[in-house]
């Protein structure tokens, strides 16, 4: 979704419709023209008794422009993915939902908050302040954050592997720790979402996007990478009718062939949980997952296999492992991969 910047009369307006009053009459300071641009809205800079705050409201339509968006591409991602069958509606309205979500700032305000509470023990990780008597559902107003963004500290310290790895390891434990303790995860990790200030501490922004982890997808989906698929193949192919990647309706050699093409992804996918520490600058492992990516993309035999496998968890799931292991990567960075067991309170 893009638009061009709202105009100043339209931003006066949207902050009187949804804030009750004219912008000039809530904060002490408040700047029509924005300083970012959201994924469905734009920031602008304010204040309020002595403090700095972002502004952010949502263009106008996105919430309808995000159906007629979707009832378009729906017939494409149909065929492209040979998606067939009635259990096709259920990745649609996977990612429909979210999106919806995203556009429900009350929401976001909601779901940054608590998460922000939960996460409050790992050192160096830091959220903004959140206002909910100057927000609404399509207004979110929160601490002005200062701070450069990853891919800008990443080529301003990538020599200083000190910095590099402590950032590293406060996204790993953040990550680690909403997965495996809150099972819930901010599930859009990428360089915009995060930055760090001159005290390299780690500024989390945008909860829009957060996606809950049930049991009956968390417990087969962390129990794969501990089974050997050679030495125990019958509890491998369980876990993966478990998973819906392998489907009661599928034939001997498509059983076959699926746990083998799953077998070999997931043992590359997960080499980071089977080593106390692992490093994310290591390319050959970088260029394993985007060669498996490619295989995936491009598996003719895959193709004509019915599309609709794999749990709906698994879109936002792995959307988040990817955008992490990039950022990762990106950065250079070696992790303690348990580290964040520490921060475990049941």
């Amino acid at each position: 979704f893009s638009v061009p910047p709202l105009s100043s009369p339209l931003v006066n307006k949207l902050v009187k419709k949804y804030l009750g009053k004219s912008a000039h009459l809530i904060f002490d300071t408040f700047d029509v023209n924005s300083k970012n641009a959201a994924s469905i809205g734009q920031v602008h800079h304010a204040s309020l008794n002595g403090k700095e705050l972002a502004v952010k409201i949502q263009y106008p339509g996105v919430r309808e422009s995000i159906y007629s968006d979707l009832s378009i591409i729906k017939p494409f991602a149909t065929r492209m993915f040979n998606l067939r069958g009635k259990d096709i509606e259920k990745y649609f309205k996977e990612v429909e939902n979210k999106l919806i979500e995203e556009t429900n700032y009350a929401l976001e305000l909601e779901q940054s908050q608590k998460i922000a509470k939960q996460c409050n023990q790992i050192p160096s990780l830091k959220f903004p302040t959140y206002y909910p008597e100057l927000s609404t559902g399509k207004i979110l107003t929160m601490d002005w954050m200062n701070g450069i963004h990853l891919s800008e500290f990443n080529s301003k310290y990538n020599k200083k592997f000190s910095k590099v790895n402590s950032i590293g390891q406060t996204l790993w434990d953040f990550y680690m720790h909403q997965i495996h303790h809150l099972r819930e995860v901010h599930a859009d990790p990428h360089p915009g979402n995060f930055l760090i200030d001159e005290l390299d501490n780690l500024i989390v922004l945008d909860f829009g996007c957060v996606k809950s982890i049930p049991n009956v997808f968390y417990n087969p989906y962390f129990e794969l990478p501990k089974i050997s698929v050679k030495k125990n193949q019958k509890k491998f192919k369980d876990l993966l009718f478990e998973l819906e990647i392998l489907r009661v309706d599928d034939n001997f050699n498509e059983i076959i062939y699926l746990t083998d093409l799953f077998g070999n992804l997931i043992n590359v996918l997960t080499k980071p949980f089977t080593v106390n520490e692992f490093d994310f600058g290591n390319n050959k492992f970088w260029n394993q997952v985007n060669g498996l990516a490619k295989k995936l993309s491009s598996d003719k035999i895959l193709r004509k296999i019915n599309g609709n496998r794999g749990s709906k968890h698994f879109i936002y799931m792995n959307r988040t492992f990817f955008g992490l292991y990039s950022l990762l990567n990106q950065l250079g960075a070696k992790v303690n991969t348990q580290s964040y067991k520490k921060y475990f309170n049941p």
